[in-house]
């Protein structure tokens, strides 16, 4: 068995959490939900077949238990994870694990006190394609890599996604910590973290397109200055109507781009070549239970919190970028 108490049912991917749990054949399932929202919970709990629990102690105290998976609004991840942590149980919290250093911080004290597996949402890196791409970066088939960029885009603004009343607090800066750049450009710097190593210096410009949801940006763009001397480019958008996406890398020898229906290498007098995938890792749902099973290496879930912690670090610091115009720099956490 792997018990799952799901605490806080607040993020829009709640629901296909929820289906990966109760469609599995492997003994994993949803033992109870909290929420503060107790509606919001009730319904979720009803809808599964799960124990509805009000109270958020009494959860974290339940020996049968096996890891948590955190769906509150992003900037309520904290006193969250203050309960979940102290237990030493898996924690899976959806992404950005918070949005400012000072949260950042907070947490390592607590994995100071109590160590716990702790990851988040992030699947990009794990897939099998970027798994493929990683060992084309190891073997240097790129040359000198100098530029990267990934745009990480939908049209959640033109087609009214957060008019919902769960997912309002989408549109929310309070509650979300940002926009269309908090909540799609996470992922893209959290790949490219991964891939490329540190950040050191951020300069970003975001804005509202659509008017939709006009507390809070839509579209995003942000530079990133890399350790290594790479250079990175994000875009983020709710108000993305078409076209390819994703990650590209541009080297000496050859470029990476996403041509609309796989990810290809190509090079000047050379004919495109496909990107041969690898074996994909477990993300998010499957995470969790692999990490509860013993399935995935301590060093590799430390390597990706290193990337998680860095990315709200990195995020921070384009949000103060985009407030004063100027390079910022990345705090070190």
């Amino acid at each position: 068995m792997a018990n799952i108490a799901i605490l806080s049912t607040a993020h829009i991917h709640t629901r296909s959490f929820i289906d990966n749990l109760t469609k599995a054949t492997d003994g994993r399932r949803v033992l109870t939900i909290w929420d503060d929202v107790v509606d919001r919970g009730r319904r979720y709990a009803e809808q599964c077949g799960a124990t509805f629990e009000p109270d958020l102690k009494r959860v974290i105290r339940d020996r049968r238990v096996d890891g948590f998976l955190i769906c509150a609004e992003n900037t309520r991840h904290l006193p969250v994870l203050r309960q979940a942590l102290k237990t030493g149980k898996p924690v899976f919290c959806e992404k950005p694990l918070c949005t400012t250093v000072a949260d950042i911080r907070r947490i390592q004290a607590l994995l100071a006190k109590r160590p716990a597996p702790l990851f988040c949402g992030y699947f990009q890196p794990h897939s099998a394609v970027m798994q493929g791409v990683d060992a084309l970066l190891t073997s240097r088939a790129f040359g000198a890599v100098t530029r990267v960029g990934f745009r990480n885009a939908h049209h959640a603004a033109y087609g009214h996604w957060f008019d919902n009343p769960d997912l309002q607090w989408f549109t929310n800066p309070e509650l979300a910590g940002g926009g269309a750049l908090m909540d799609m450009g996470t992922h893209a710097v959290h790949l490219l973290r991964t891939l490329f190593g540190p950040v050191t210096e951020v300069w970003a410009t975001l804005r509202n397109e659509s008017g939709i949801y006009p507390a809070v940006d839509d579209f995003g763009v942000a530079h990133l200055r890399f350790a290594s001397g790479v250079l990175g480019t994000v875009e983020a958008a709710w108000t993305q109507t078409g076209g390819p996406g994703g990650l590209e890398i541009v080297g000496s020898e050859k470029t990476l781009w996403n041509n609309g229906r796989e990810y290809v290498t190509g090079a000047p007098k050379q004919e495109t070549v496909a990107v041969p995938a690898a074996p994909a890792k477990p993300d998010r749902v499957d995470r969790l239970v692999a990490v509860i099973r013993g399935v995935i290496p301590a060093a590799e879930l430390q390597k990706d919190l290193a990337a998680t912690m860095d990315a709200v670090a990195i995020m921070e610091a384009a949000y103060k970028s985009n407030r004063t115009g100027r390079w910022t720099r990345v705090a070190t956490v």
